[in-house]
């Protein structure tokens, strides 16, 4: 049996899933109606924490961010099964993964960290990407079942919070491609360009192709040789900037970004390759 704590989108469907591939499942949330809601799909809500994981072999954690983990996972332990396995696909810190890999095991417990790239369709679906690292052995165990949840299981290596890490530095990039997409569209808005031709103009160029070069350049240092010069990339923000300001409208993203260049043009890198801006990540 199976016992999957955190009844949100995702967890949910990872539930649903579950329960569709023949699997008995057991399920809590702290709001006890999310739970209950499963039972029409076969699954068995509990409104003692502790009482749901009783004799389940496995436990996954899908919940809000390290304190609830943290506060599940007590709460949980006085039903934990000698060698349960607990399958944290939280967000988390990197510190704190490592730190309740260490703990849960000083108790007898394994706990695995394994954070996910999907969304709720991706959960319901069994698709996406979900993120392991530490103990190859025990990945060796817990990759199986993980497959049969997610699209793809990749492999980070044998630091025990890699995957947690990583996790974050995504979700990061997402965030970031996010804000540029709205100040994209803000400085449309402004110029009076519609939202299809923007999507029309990423659909000819798409400059995710660029990625691996950006990185490659930032890591390699190399920044005498530009292709686009610090100072040209500040005059294009500035310009960026000076539209969306006359339309009465205003970016997010862009000055602060344009405020990074402005500090490494003082410190004398402005004929340098634009990517400068991103040398102290790499020092």
């Amino acid at each position: 049996m199976i016992a999957f704590i955190g009844m949100g989108l995702l967890g949910s469907n990872f539930t649903k899933a579950l329960l569709k591939k023949g699997e008995k499942v057991n399920v809590w949330n702290r709001n006890p109606a999310r739970a209950k809601a499963l039972e029409e799909f076969g699954a068995k809500a509990f409104e003692n924490i502790a009482d749901a994981v009783k004799g389940a072999s496995r436990i996954h954690i899908t919940v809000k961010d390290d304190a609830a983990v943290d506060e599940v996972l007590a709460a949980a332990s006085a039903g934990f099964e000698p060698g349960v396995l607990i399958i944290d696909h939280t967000t988390t810190t990197a510190r704190g993964a490592a730190e309740r890999t260490e703990l849960w095991a000083s108790k007898g417990y394994t706990y695995f960290h394994a954070p996910v790239f999907m969304g709720p369709a991706n959960a319901l679906e069994s698709t996406g990407t979900m993120l392991v690292s530490g103990d190859q052995a025990i990945i060796s165990k817990i990759e199986p079942f993980l497959t049969t949840m997610t699209g793809k299981v990749l492999n980070l290596g044998t630091k025990n919070n890699t995957a947690a890490g990583m996790k974050l530095i995504g979700n990061l990039f997402l965030i970031a491609m996010t804000a540029g997409v709205a100040d994209s569209l803000m400085l449309a808005k402004s110029l009076g360009i519609s939202t299809d031709d923007v999507a029309m103009l990423f659909d000819s160029w798409n400059p995710a192709g660029a990625l691996p070069a950006r990185i490659n350049k930032i890591s390699s240092k190399s920044f005498d040789q530009p292709s686009w010069e610090l100072l040209m990339a500040r005059k294009d923000a500035h310009l960026m900037m000076e539209e969306t300001n006359l339309a009465g409208n205003a970016l997010a993203a862009i000055p602060a970004i344009a405020a990074e260049m402005d500090r490494w043009i003082a410190k004398g890198h402005g004929h340098d390759d634009w990517t400068v801006i991103g040398k102290g990540s790499v020092e």
